[in-house]
């Protein structure tokens, strides 16, 4: 029997909030490093690691498809930081994903350029951006899991959001460090060394991260679940029990991002290679408008994440769906008038929108999984949705815009996100103040009764809860 008496001390308002610190921490400091490259291949990478044309969107092009590049082994990073994960706890796990994008991260800031050493600048660039993508893999799953198994049932949206406001926080953080570089260096400076400083930097966000998270500890519900894998001395099947069992599930999973996926990398990552190459702004502008809108979507995320614990998981994520298809006809116009106030409003509207299905996204993926198998499950399904959604929206963004001159397709690329999104959230149930006790126990009934059943197809295996 689930003892909920160590569940509820582990809930208590000190405990909790200790909990989500530490889970913020390493959030805050991997999102700093992730959104540094990103803006970086904006700014910097096109012109530095690439062999320069006639045209600038060209090493721009470049920079954008080597960004898709970390994104390919965040999967196979989320598939083996959760296994171990699952089998030996979330803190640990989460310790060393944060430490291998801190070293990744800092080796970055001290690569030579393509002058210096040709062809080797983008491949060694490839390499840590493939190995920090790896570790990348395996952070948020553990963030979320180590506050959503200690938050109490009817406040698992709020709670759990927390960790997805790390998000903004570290983009805050990384477009403060980008903005007193580029504001007190001329451009030439910025782009010879000051940008490497930043990426320096990321050793101190690093080491601040992994000294709070030493002061937390994996919930009561995965080590009783721990303990009845030992017991039991049944095998962790990991990502093939995921796969067996809840494949729908898992599908819903990866749907349910595209929405918020490619919205948050076309108004974050591409428009600010849309505002420097089409509405001519200059960097320390666009920095100080991308501040201004992170610092508004830091609170929005708990916000919505609390809204999903009164109204439910699915009419606040459909809603934000839904919005999402209508944000290129208009954050786009709004930006062209070249208006600060407009620019700093339609990034600042499309982040709303995004939080709307970015903040219950947490809760509700672990509110569809066993605890046993919670950590492979949402890191595949966080993970593999960018792939085909996120890591390529610059891209396809940048190549739109190259191609016809206009945001309109760009637009109706954001329409065909949307309604892969609706489609998902619209497949799966509410599962607003369920108990993480209640789908373990639903799952190994479940699954007790196909192992003594005739042999069945998978879809009775699956469930949507």
């Amino acid at each position: 029997m689930p003892n909920h008496q160590d569940t509820q001390r582990a809930t208590t308002p000190s405990g909790l909030k200790r909990v989500v610190a530490a889970a913020m921490a390493g959030t805050v400091a991997e999102w700093y490093e992730f959104f540094l490259y990103g803006t970086a291949s904006a700014l910097v990478f096109g012109q530095l690691f690439f062999r320069q044309t006639d045209s600038p969107v060209d090493g721009i092009i470049a920079a954008f498809a080597l960004y898709a590049v970390g994104f390919l082994a965040r999967p196979l990073g989320g598939l083996v930081f959760g296994h171990y994960g699952d089998k030996f706890g979330r803190k640990r796990l989460l310790q060393l994903s944060l430490v291998v994008v801190g070293i990744t991260t800092f080796l970055m800031g001290c690569l030579p350029g393509f002058d210096q050493i040709g062809y080797a600048a983008p491949v060694l660039l490839v390499l840590l951006r493939l190995i920090q993508g790896f570790a990348f893999g395996g952070e948020w799953g553990g963030a979320i899991l180590l506050v959503s198994e200690h938050c109490p049932d009817n406040r698992r949206g709020f709670w759990a959001s927390w960790p997805q406001a790390g998000v903004p926080a570290g983009n805050l953080v990384a477009t403060v460090a980008l903005l007193l570089l580029s504001s007190n260096l001329s451009e030439q400076q910025f782009l010879a060394w000051g940008w490497r400083v930043a990426f320096w930097f990321s050793a101190v966000v690093v080491l601040i991260g992994y000294w709070i998270r030493t002061s937390v500890d994996d919930a009561p519900i995965f080590k009783e679940a721990q303990a009845r894998q030992a017991h039991t001395k049944q095998q962790q099947l990991g990502v093939v029990e995921v796969l067996r069992h809840h494949w729908r599930s898992v599908l819903v999973g990866i749907g349910a991002r595209f929405a918020e996926n490619i919205l948050y990398y076309t108004v974050v990552t591409f428009s600010i290679t849309y505002l420097k190459l089409v509405v001519h702004k200059d960097t320390s502008e666009i920095l100080f408008l991308m501040f201004g809108a992170h610092l508004l979507h830091f609170f929005m995320i708990p916000l919505m994440g609390y809204l999903s614990d009164i109204v439910g998981r699915k009419p606040v994520y459909l809603v934000g769906a839904v919005l999402t298809a209508f944000w290129g006809f208009v954050g786009f116009p709004m930006m062209d008038t070249g208006n600060n106030w407009l620019i700093m409003a339609a990034i600042t509207l499309g982040l709303a929108i995004e939080s709307m299905t970015y903040a219950p996204y947490s809760a509700l993926m672990a509110e569809m999984f066993p605890t046993h198998v919670r950590y492979t499950a949402l890191s595949l399904c966080y993970q593999v949705a960018p792939i085909f959604a996120g890591s390529l929206a610059p891209l396809i963004a940048i190549t739109l815009l190259n191609k016809y001159h206009s945001s309109t397709p760009i637009a109706w690329y954001l329409v065909g996100a949307s309604l892969i999104s609706v489609i998902a959230v619209g497949l799966t149930r509410e599962t607003r103040g369920k108990s993480l006790h209640a789908v373990d126990a639903e799952s190994a009934a479940r699954i007790a009764a196909l192992d003594t059943a005739v042999p069945a197809t998978p879809r009775r295996g699956d469930s949507l809860a």
